[in-house]
């Protein structure tokens, strides 16, 4: 088939009107208390929102090919990353062969490397990424699945990311992953608190459902050491980022000391085959948890797994909702997904990307059906009534 080129790159904002996990009403469970590297200030330390945890927003970038056909990705990078878009990284896109996205991606990197390497740079990167991955299976007329292999199971597996595993256990998970709510600076009694947390909701949920603990980048090593011994007894499956990203030596650390069977886990805010390298080589985490909305997207991600696959070390991605669904079902070392709970009391399931998104799936008892992945592209539309502001035409 002759392929088309791309004619437009074109970036987008949505403030307050859904579509960004960070972005939510008073009340919801995300921005209620959890032990984040700011809880050491008390006037910090309550919700994510008293820091700015929501000030970047939602980033959507659309690619449009010379036949007509548009592409899309969503990650969070507000009206910096779509500055970054426009002004700076459309230039690798435009004119294009759609096929094109290895040459696109290490243009793009190569570009900001000198200010760039990760964070909202990398987000930017990301979206426009996923974009063109999206663009490229709906030229294909196929999934993005089918690009990257093929499905190597029937169904994805989840745990759910909430405040109440007990219902999601009746929801049919297969684990349920918490938030920290105390760190280092409210000491030994704030220790006793989380590992009452975890013993009460244990003794809700069994002997044989997961439990683990997001710890969200907020302890240091021997918090986290200690935090790791009281929960053996509750039977805690894993610490999740305990440490700053950049710390590598504290988690090849943490994951000696922690007791048999338990395990550490980190990389949602880590970027690129670089960084992962790093949590590799220095025996880091026993499961990698990049988001491909941060990482440098699926481009990056596959590396990644490449990567950690020959160590012997899962990759299971944070969040994402599609666009790590699709990465997962094709990887034999990605055995289950996370589902981020986003029902304000994460008493119900809801589509993590409402309202922004249509036609998102979500799993149902727990799985979810490869088949339900099968639309060309990520297999997700916009949602025209979702208004979109392009604050950056280039």
């Amino acid at each position: 088939m002759s392929m088309p080129t791309i004619r437009q790159v074109r970036a987008f904002t949505l403030r307050g009107g859904g579509g960004d996990y960070h972005d939510q009403a008073d009340g919801h469970w995300i921005d209620g208390q959890i032990a984040t590297p700011m809880s050491r200030w008390p006037e910090y330390r309550i919700t994510r929102k008293s820091f700015g945890i929501d000030v970047l927003g939602t980033l959507v970038v659309e690619i449009e090919a010379s036949d007509g056909t548009v592409g899309f990705g969503v990650t969070t990078a507000g009206e910096i990353g779509a500055f970054i878009v426009e002004k700076h990284l459309a230039r690798f896109v435009e004119g294009k062969s759609v096929d094109q996205i290895e040459t696109i991606w290490e243009q793009m990197y190569g570009a900001t490397l000198f200010y760039g390497r990760k964070g909202v740079v990398l987000n930017a990167i990301s979206g426009v990424d996923l974009a063109l991955w999206d663009l490229l299976a709906k030229v294909r007329k196929e999934p993005v699945h089918a690009l990257l292999g093929g499905p190597v199971r029937d169904e994805l597996v989840f745990y759910a990311t909430g405040v109440r595993p007990d219902l999601a256990r009746e929801m049919g998970f297969v684990g349920g992953k918490m938030p920290l709510v105390h760190g280092p600076a409210e000491g030994d009694e704030g220790l006793r608190a989380n590992l009452g947390q975890l013993a009460a909701m244990r003794a809700r949920v069994g002997p044989d459902f997961w439990l683990m603990f997001d710890c969200w980048m907020s302890l240091d090593l021997d918090y986290a050491t200690k935090l790791a011994a009281g929960a053996r007894e509750h039977g805690l499956k894993w610490l999740e980022e305990c440490l700053p990203p950049d710390d590598y030596w504290g988690y090849a650390a943490l994951r000696q000391a922690v007791p048999k069977g338990m395990m550490v886990t980190t990389g949602e805010h880590e970027a690129t085959r670089w960084g992962f390298r790093m949590l590799l080589e220095m025996g880091c985490a026993d499961i990698l948890q990049p988001d491909v909305g941060w990482c440098g997207g699926m481009t990056e991600l596959v590396k990644i797994s490449a990567m950690a696959d020959a160590k012997g070390v899962l990759v299971v991605p944070h969040g994402s909702s599609v666009y790590s669904y699709h990465f997962v079902v094709t990887r034999h070392n990605s055995p289950f997904a996370e589902f981020l709970m986003m029902a304000p009391a994460a008493d119900k399931v809801v589509p993590m990307f409402t309202p922004l998104l249509l036609d998102e799936p979500v799993p149902v008892g727990g799985r979810l059906k490869a088949s339900a992945l099968d639309a060309p592209g990520f297999g997700v539309r916009l949602n025209p009534d979702c208004k979109l502001h392009r604050p950056h035409l280039h």
